[in-house]
């Protein structure tokens, strides 16, 4: 999960590729984490949110990128992220986030996830192909 957090920061400006499942939820869960003890601290030591806010900041364009590259595994543009906005939004976000990305290559790029000897697995052969 670790490396997957450290890919999706060393993508960081990355916008126009995709990202597997493991690398924008393993992203996610140590973001949230490392921010939620950011705040934690402050709060402790400090009394205000000046860390907590530094670390949110400093997450921020990582994570829409890794949020962009995920949509784009699954087919869709990254700006379907703008949903979150509304709120109830968040519901189809979690589900496209959640299911696994198309097999092909899309106009984002190869699947970081199926190979291409995966890909010719799938295409049926008919018998009169066979020679």
């Amino acid at each position: 999960m670790w490396n997957n957090f450290l890919l999706a920061l060393s993508k960081y400006a990355d916008f126009k590729t995709r990202s597997r499942r493991a690398e924008f939820w393993g992203f996610t869960l140590i973001s949230l984490l490392i921010s939620a003890a950011a705040s934690i601290w402050d709060n402790a030591i400090f009394d205000s949110e000046v860390f907590g806010s530094l670390v949110d900041i400093v997450f921020f364009i990582p994570s829409i990128a890794v949020g962009a590259r995920r949509l784009h595994d699954t087919g869709r543009s990254g700006w379907w992220q703008l949903l979150a906005l509304t709120g109830i939004g968040l519901i189809p976000l979690f589900y496209w986030y959640a299911k696994d990305g198309e097999v092909h290559n899309n106009k984002w790029g190869a699947s970081p996830k199926y190979g291409a000897s995966d890909i010719e697995r799938e295409i049926p052969i008919e018998e009169d192909q066979i020679v």
